[in-house]
């Protein structure tokens, strides 16, 4: 999936434009708080084409403030990384030197720069915008992210920029994402692997740009395996490790079947791992967390089982993912850790048929219905799973209107208890009968 980053010096209405652009349609996933001051990441599409967001901090050329400082290191990488770029001016103040900062940045980058002049809410303001003409950056798009207008043009022109999805190798095989925070273990995970088993067939090119696919058999099984880390140089990456552990993980993401989130368990469960596992979780892909490092612990009798708790406190309320405890530098628990991400992938394909669904599921809703709401009786009459790469099931009633997020979390939890969905994200739609 390709990349847009939006980015300007402050206060030029970014955030606005990035809230309006994700909840364009319903289905939108929503956005995810990324690791620093104004960080977003988020997921549109406009004329049938998928593509990711970012929202950057603002661009402060040369700033004492040490936060803006490492925000406009943070830019630099988004713009690395991204396919797009989406510059924004703000009508209001016109060209600023720091527009000039930016400008001067983006006309170094050879990638699609546009250029999008907000805030033009009226025509004397529209008529002004002919002096971002002078940023060098060829022609403009005016739109107020407020109230929407000029949006549509700027889509139409994003999406064109955005280059056609590769046709992958081996797209039929399963994609297996490492993927967590730096120092984690990813690299020494991969490695281990590799080392061992004599099964490796051989590394390919991946869609997710500069990273490697590693074919894999085992258990019978084969699939490619995903090192989201070393993608890039260390000069490239600089003091700010922690976003660009994030970008890297947004494309690994969404190419992936299932990801493997490595923590290190020195560390635990912390933001920025939640921003990763949150990530994977919108983008309804299977889940296996690896608590790595365990032999670094001072454990006592329930020490896992205190640990596993307060990770699926964090994790609520998608607490159904396997976790496995291993250490990487002892090779504990490594083989196991990818046999649960064989069962994981499994449960993601499930199907299961029309007829089983409605005599486990009608019973249960039957001694436990819908509450009524405004005096309306709810009546859910039958279900079935929907055609889609992961689990999700319609539930055909009278009001589907009337059936409110607590209820269907409860549908949600009799799927999996009596099919398994182990590290799956499973949706629950009512439909009109």
């Amino acid at each position: 999936m390709s990349i847009v980053a939006i980015v300007g010096r402050p206060n030029v209405g970014k955030s606005t434009l990035f809230n309006r652009l994700i909840q364009r349609r319903e289905a939108i996933t929503d956005a995810v708080s990324g690791v620093t001051r104004d960080r977003h990441y988020g997921k549109s599409d406009w004329n049938g084409k998928d593509f990711s967001i970012i929202d950057t901090g603002g661009y402060v050329l040369g700033s004492d403030d040490v936060f803006e400082a490492e925000i406009d290191h943070q830019v630099e990488l988004a713009i690395d990384e991204a396919d797009v770029i989406l510059f924004m001016v703000d009508a209001e103040d016109g060209i600023t030197g720091m527009d000039e900062d930016v400008a001067n940045l983006l006309r170094k980058v050879k990638k699609p720069v546009v250029l999008a002049v907000n805030k033009v809410d009226n025509p004397e303001r529209e008529a002004n915008a002919v002096e971002f003409y002078n940023l060098g950056l060829g022609d403009f798009f005016t739109l107020s992210s407020t109230s929407g207008s000029g949006t549509g043009d700027l889509l139409d022109k994003i999406v064109e920029l955005l280059p056609d999805t590769p046709v992958r190798e081996d797209s039929d095989l399963p994609r297996f994402a490492v993927v967590g925070r730096p120092n984690a273990g990813k690299s020494s995970f991969i490695n281990a692997l590799i080392g061992e088993d004599r099964y490796i067939v051989t590394d390919i090119a991946g869609t997710t740009r500069d990273s490697i696919d590693t074919k894999y058999n085992r258990f019978g099984f084969e699939f490619n395996l995903v090192d989201t880390a070393g993608i890039r140089r260390k000069k490239k990456v600089k003091e700010d490790l922690e976003f660009y552990s994030v970008m890297r993980s947004v494309r690994a993401i969404e190419h992936a079947d299932v990801c493997i989130l490595i923590l290190d368990a020195t560390r635990g469960f912390d933001g920025q791992v939640q921003n990763i596992f949150w990530l994977a979780e919108r983008n309804r892909k299977g889940i296996v967390v690896l608590v790595n490092k365990w032999d670094l612990v001072d454990k006592e009798t329930n020490t896992a089982k205190e640990f596993e708790a307060q990770i699926r406190r964090e994790m609520e309320p998608f607490t159904d993912v396997p976790i496995v405890f291993i250490s990487v530098l002892n090779k504990q628990r490594i083989f196991k850790a990818i046999e649960t991400a064989v069962d994981v992938f499994k449960n993601r394909a499930k199907r299961i048929k029309t007829s089983e669904l409605n005599e486990v599921m009608l019973p249960i809703i039957e001694h436990y219905p819908p509450p009524s709401l405004k005096g309306k009786f709810v009546k859910i009459k039958f279900v079935t799973q929907l055609p889609t790469p992961q689990p999700q099931f319609a539930f055909f009633c009278n009001l589907p209107q009337y059936v409110r997020d607590p209820y269907k979390r409860y549908l949600e939890n009799q799927l999996r208890k009596n099919f398994d969905f182990n590290g799956v994200p499973v949706s629950v739609y009512m439909r009109k009968k």
